[in-house]
Protein backbone atom coordinates (compact mmCIF):
# COMPACT_ATOMS: atom_id res chain seq x y z
CA UNK A 1 0.00 0.00 0.00
CA UNK A 2 3.18 2.70 -0.59
CA UNK A 3 1.48 3.86 -2.89
CA UNK A 4 -1.41 5.24 -1.75
CA UNK A 5 0.79 6.76 1.51
CA UNK A 6 2.81 8.78 -1.50
CA UNK A 7 0.37 9.64 -3.30
CA UNK A 8 -1.27 10.81 0.21
CA UNK A 9 1.65 12.47 1.32
CA UNK A 10 1.97 14.29 -2.00
CA UNK A 11 -1.75 15.35 -1.88
CA UNK A 12 -1.49 16.88 1.12
CA UNK A 13 1.61 19.05 0.15
CA UNK A 14 -0.47 20.17 -3.00
CA UNK A 15 -3.13 20.94 -0.64
CA UNK A 16 -1.34 22.82 1.56
CA UNK A 17 0.28 24.87 -0.64
CA UNK A 18 -2.93 25.64 -2.50
CA UNK A 19 -3.81 26.47 0.95
CA UNK A 20 -1.08 29.09 1.49
CA UNK A 21 -1.59 30.83 -2.12
CA UNK A 22 -5.41 31.14 -1.31
CA UNK A 23 -4.75 32.15 2.55
CA UNK A 24 -7.56 29.58 3.59
CA UNK A 25 -7.06 27.97 6.42
CA UNK A 26 -7.55 24.16 6.20
CA UNK A 27 -7.67 21.82 9.51
CA UNK A 28 -4.85 18.96 9.08
CA UNK A 29 -7.21 16.54 11.12
CA UNK A 30 -10.44 16.60 8.64
CA UNK A 31 -7.95 16.80 5.31
CA UNK A 32 -6.22 13.86 6.57
CA UNK A 33 -9.39 12.04 7.62
CA UNK A 34 -10.61 13.35 3.92
CA UNK A 35 -7.84 11.10 2.19
CA UNK A 36 -7.98 8.44 4.28
CA UNK A 37 -11.71 8.24 3.27
CA UNK A 38 -10.59 8.34 -0.86
CA UNK A 39 -7.48 5.92 0.14
CA UNK A 40 -10.34 3.36 1.49
CA UNK A 41 -12.48 4.00 -1.07
CA UNK A 42 -9.77 2.94 -3.72
CA UNK A 43 -8.78 -0.06 -1.42
CA UNK A 44 -12.06 -1.56 -1.61
CA UNK A 45 -12.05 -1.24 -5.02
CA UNK A 46 -8.94 -2.84 -5.77
CA UNK A 47 -10.03 -5.28 -3.44
CA UNK A 48 -13.49 -6.00 -5.25
CA UNK A 49 -11.19 -6.09 -8.38
CA UNK A 50 -8.78 -8.52 -7.18
CA UNK A 51 -11.97 -10.62 -6.20
CA UNK A 52 -13.39 -10.15 -9.68
CA UNK A 53 -10.10 -11.58 -11.01
CA UNK A 54 -10.04 -14.67 -9.34
CA UNK A 55 -13.22 -15.49 -9.54
CA UNK A 56 -12.80 -15.03 -13.45
CA UNK A 57 -9.31 -16.99 -13.49
CA UNK A 58 -11.19 -19.83 -11.14
CA UNK A 59 -11.38 -22.87 -13.08
CA UNK A 60 -14.99 -23.73 -14.09
CA UNK A 61 -16.23 -27.90 -13.61
CA UNK A 62 -16.57 -29.32 -16.40
CA UNK A 63 -20.10 -31.00 -16.22
CA UNK A 64 -19.59 -35.05 -15.96
CA UNK A 65 -20.41 -36.59 -19.08
CA UNK A 66 -23.02 -38.96 -18.45
CA UNK A 67 -23.52 -41.94 -20.42
CA UNK A 68 -26.17 -42.93 -21.93
CA UNK A 69 -28.16 -45.69 -20.09
CA UNK A 70 -27.88 -48.85 -22.20
CA UNK A 71 -30.93 -50.39 -23.55
CA UNK A 72 -32.10 -53.79 -21.99
CA UNK A 73 -31.47 -56.25 -24.27
CA UNK A 74 -34.51 -57.60 -26.25
CA UNK A 75 -35.61 -60.73 -24.95
CA UNK A 76 -34.56 -63.81 -27.11
CA UNK A 77 -37.50 -66.28 -28.31
CA UNK A 78 -36.77 -69.38 -27.56
CA UNK A 79 -36.49 -71.46 -31.22
CA UNK A 80 -39.75 -72.22 -32.73
CA UNK A 81 -39.85 -76.20 -33.61
CA UNK A 82 -40.36 -75.81 -37.67
CA UNK A 83 -43.27 -77.77 -38.83
CA UNK A 84 -42.47 -79.93 -41.76
CA UNK A 85 -44.55 -79.64 -44.46
CA UNK A 86 -46.65 -82.82 -45.99
CA UNK A 87 -44.25 -85.95 -47.09
CA UNK A 88 -44.90 -86.89 -50.66
CA UNK A 89 -45.08 -90.71 -51.75
CA UNK A 90 -41.58 -90.50 -53.46
CA UNK A 91 -38.58 -92.70 -51.96
CA UNK A 92 -35.27 -91.71 -52.52
CA UNK A 93 -32.72 -94.25 -52.62
CA UNK A 94 -28.62 -93.70 -51.92
CA UNK A 95 -27.24 -96.93 -52.43
CA UNK A 96 -24.90 -98.58 -50.85
CA UNK A 97 -22.27 -97.80 -53.29
CA UNK A 98 -22.80 -94.45 -53.47
CA UNK A 99 -20.65 -91.60 -52.09
CA UNK A 100 -22.57 -87.94 -52.33
CA UNK A 101 -20.45 -85.01 -51.21
CA UNK A 102 -23.33 -81.81 -50.58
CA UNK A 103 -26.54 -81.25 -48.86
CA UNK A 104 -29.75 -83.25 -49.89
CA UNK A 105 -33.17 -82.33 -49.46
CA UNK A 106 -36.42 -84.49 -50.23
CA UNK A 107 -39.81 -83.74 -50.42
CA UNK A 108 -40.99 -87.61 -49.58
CA UNK A 109 -38.60 -90.26 -47.76
CA UNK A 110 -35.12 -90.95 -47.80
CA UNK A 111 -33.71 -94.48 -47.40
CA UNK A 112 -29.76 -93.70 -46.83
CA UNK A 113 -27.50 -96.89 -47.26
CA UNK A 114 -24.50 -95.36 -49.05
CA UNK A 115 -22.44 -91.88 -47.47
CA UNK A 116 -23.33 -88.63 -47.58
CA UNK A 117 -20.42 -85.96 -46.60
CA UNK A 118 -22.85 -83.05 -46.33
CA UNK A 119 -26.98 -82.53 -44.65
CA UNK A 120 -29.45 -84.31 -45.26
CA UNK A 121 -32.91 -83.02 -44.85
CA UNK A 122 -36.42 -84.85 -45.38
CA UNK A 123 -39.86 -83.83 -45.02
CA UNK A 124 -41.14 -87.97 -44.54
CA UNK A 125 -38.82 -90.77 -42.82
CA UNK A 126 -35.26 -90.69 -42.86
CA UNK A 127 -33.47 -94.46 -42.93
CA UNK A 128 -29.82 -94.04 -42.21
CA UNK A 129 -28.11 -97.54 -42.68
CA UNK A 130 -24.97 -95.82 -43.81
CA UNK A 131 -22.95 -93.33 -42.97
CA UNK A 132 -23.48 -89.08 -42.88
CA UNK A 133 -21.20 -86.63 -41.74
CA UNK A 134 -23.91 -83.79 -41.17
CA UNK A 135 -26.82 -82.42 -39.52
CA UNK A 136 -29.51 -85.13 -40.10
CA UNK A 137 -33.27 -83.74 -39.83
CA UNK A 138 -36.50 -85.36 -40.79
CA UNK A 139 -40.35 -86.05 -39.63
CA UNK A 140 -39.02 -89.46 -38.71
CA UNK A 141 -35.46 -90.71 -38.17
CA UNK A 142 -34.51 -94.62 -38.06
CA UNK A 143 -31.20 -95.88 -38.00
CA UNK A 144 -29.18 -99.14 -37.93
CA UNK A 145 -26.10 -99.97 -38.33
CA UNK A 146 -25.32 -96.54 -38.71
CA UNK A 147 -22.45 -94.05 -38.20
CA UNK A 148 -23.38 -90.43 -37.86
CA UNK A 149 -21.09 -87.18 -36.71
CA UNK A 150 -23.33 -84.64 -36.64
CA UNK A 151 -26.92 -83.53 -34.91
CA UNK A 152 -30.23 -85.44 -35.52
CA UNK A 153 -33.44 -83.56 -35.57
CA UNK A 154 -37.08 -85.48 -35.55
CA UNK A 155 -39.87 -83.84 -35.61
CA UNK A 156 -41.75 -87.17 -34.09
CA UNK A 157 -39.74 -90.21 -33.03
CA UNK A 158 -36.65 -91.50 -33.17
CA UNK A 159 -34.92 -94.57 -33.16
CA UNK A 160 -31.44 -95.40 -33.22
CA UNK A 161 -30.83 -99.48 -33.84
CA UNK A 162 -28.07 -101.55 -31.99
CA UNK A 163 -24.50 -101.04 -33.94
CA UNK A 164 -25.51 -97.63 -34.61
CA UNK A 165 -22.78 -94.88 -33.24
CA UNK A 166 -24.18 -91.17 -33.07
CA UNK A 167 -21.44 -88.44 -32.12
CA UNK A 168 -23.69 -85.24 -31.89
CA UNK A 169 -26.81 -84.27 -30.63
CA UNK A 170 -30.69 -86.53 -30.77
CA UNK A 171 -33.90 -84.10 -30.64
CA UNK A 172 -37.42 -85.48 -31.30
CA UNK A 173 -40.51 -86.26 -29.19
CA UNK A 174 -40.21 -89.92 -28.45
CA UNK A 175 -36.60 -92.34 -28.64
CA UNK A 176 -35.96 -95.63 -28.50
CA UNK A 177 -31.87 -96.03 -28.50
CA UNK A 178 -29.80 -99.44 -27.87
CA UNK A 179 -26.72 -97.94 -29.80
CA UNK A 180 -23.80 -95.74 -28.88
CA UNK A 181 -24.63 -91.94 -28.54
CA UNK A 182 -22.05 -89.21 -27.14
CA UNK A 183 -24.08 -86.46 -26.95
CA UNK A 184 -27.13 -84.83 -25.41
CA UNK A 185 -30.30 -86.21 -25.83
CA UNK A 186 -33.26 -83.84 -26.01
CA UNK A 187 -36.71 -85.56 -26.21
CA UNK A 188 -40.36 -83.86 -25.70
CA UNK A 189 -41.55 -86.85 -24.67
CA UNK A 190 -40.99 -90.34 -23.39
CA UNK A 191 -37.61 -92.22 -23.55
CA UNK A 192 -36.54 -96.05 -23.42
CA UNK A 193 -32.83 -96.36 -23.19
CA UNK A 194 -32.04 -100.01 -24.23
CA UNK A 195 -30.06 -102.76 -22.64
CA UNK A 196 -27.40 -102.33 -25.42
CA UNK A 197 -27.56 -98.96 -25.57
CA UNK A 198 -24.36 -96.71 -24.55
CA UNK A 199 -24.63 -92.90 -23.78
CA UNK A 200 -21.99 -90.27 -22.89
CA UNK A 201 -23.90 -87.28 -22.44
CA UNK A 202 -27.40 -85.50 -20.33
CA UNK A 203 -30.65 -86.74 -21.08
CA UNK A 204 -33.77 -84.70 -21.22
CA UNK A 205 -37.08 -85.92 -21.47
CA UNK A 206 -40.55 -86.37 -19.83
CA UNK A 207 -40.08 -90.02 -19.09
CA UNK A 208 -37.26 -92.26 -18.94
CA UNK A 209 -37.00 -96.14 -19.22
CA UNK A 210 -33.46 -97.80 -18.67
CA UNK A 211 -33.08 -101.17 -18.85
CA UNK A 212 -30.71 -103.31 -17.37
CA UNK A 213 -27.21 -103.13 -19.25
CA UNK A 214 -27.71 -99.89 -20.09
CA UNK A 215 -25.02 -97.83 -19.87
CA UNK A 216 -24.96 -94.19 -19.10
CA UNK A 217 -22.34 -91.55 -18.39
CA UNK A 218 -23.92 -87.96 -17.28
CA UNK A 219 -27.45 -86.46 -16.27
CA UNK A 220 -31.20 -88.13 -16.13
CA UNK A 221 -33.51 -85.18 -16.13
CA UNK A 222 -37.26 -85.33 -16.79
CA UNK A 223 -37.65 -81.69 -17.76
CA UNK A 224 -40.70 -82.43 -19.34
CA UNK A 225 -42.56 -83.91 -16.68
CA UNK A 226 -46.07 -82.47 -15.98
CA UNK A 227 -44.67 -82.11 -11.68
CA UNK A 228 -44.78 -78.44 -10.05
CA UNK A 229 -41.16 -78.99 -8.08
CA UNK A 230 -41.81 -75.33 -7.07
CA UNK A 231 -45.68 -76.07 -5.61
CA UNK A 232 -44.55 -79.83 -4.17
CA UNK A 233 -41.49 -78.77 -1.93
CA UNK A 234 -40.54 -74.90 -1.85
CA UNK A 235 -44.53 -73.96 -1.18
CA UNK A 236 -44.46 -77.11 1.09
CA UNK A 237 -41.94 -75.09 3.88
CA UNK A 238 -43.08 -71.77 3.08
Amino acid sequence: MSFFKDFKDDLSQAVNELSGEEEKEVDDKTLEAELNDIVNTLDDSEVIANEEAVVEEAPVASPVAQAEPTPAPAHVAAPVEEELPEATDEVAEITKGMFVEGNISATGSINLNGKVKGDVASNGKLSINGEIVGNSSAREVFTNNARVMGDIKSNGSVKIGNGTVIVGNVYGTSAVIAGAVRGEIDIKGPVIVDATAVVQGDIKSKSVQINNGAVIDGHCSQCYADVDFTALFEDTFA
